[in-house]
């Protein structure tokens, strides 16, 4: 009954901003670090950012650092991920995913999966 629903995907241009939104149902979300993960044709699922459960540490990959931003509200059973000055290298099926307690950047190690929101930016 566990449920991750991403939204907030599309057509972007470069340089452009897009959020994602991530909601959850079915466990106890305050409970749970969060993930965001990416993976485009031909390439290897990329870890992109997670936010520890409390949300007081966030986590990213080296080379989006400074781009994207990751976030949670806990009341409303929500994750976000902020993405700016998008590149056309960030397209990709982005997928939030939820593990107990303990953020990590290995995908195996999460739980739960949303069914992914496609990200596609134009040149």
């Amino acid at each position: 009954q566990v449920q991750l629903v991403e939204s907030g995907g599309g057509l972007v241009q470069a340089g452009g901003s897009l959020t994602l939104s991530c909601a959850a149902s079915g466990l106890s979300f305050s409970s749970y670090a969060m993930g965001w993960f990416r993976q485009a044709p031909g390439k290897e699922r990329e870890f992109v950012a997670a936010v520890a459960w409390s949300g007081d540490y966030t986590y990213y990959a080296d080379s989006l650092k400074g781009r994207f931003t990751v976030s949670r509200d806990n009341a409303k059973n929500t994750v976000y991920l902020q993405m700016n000055s998008l590149k056309p290298e960030d397209t990709a099926v982005y997928h939030c995913a939820a593990r107990w307690h303990t953020a990590t950047m290995i995908p195996n190690e999460y739980r739960y999966w949303g069914q992914g929101t496609q990200v596609t930016v134009s040149s």
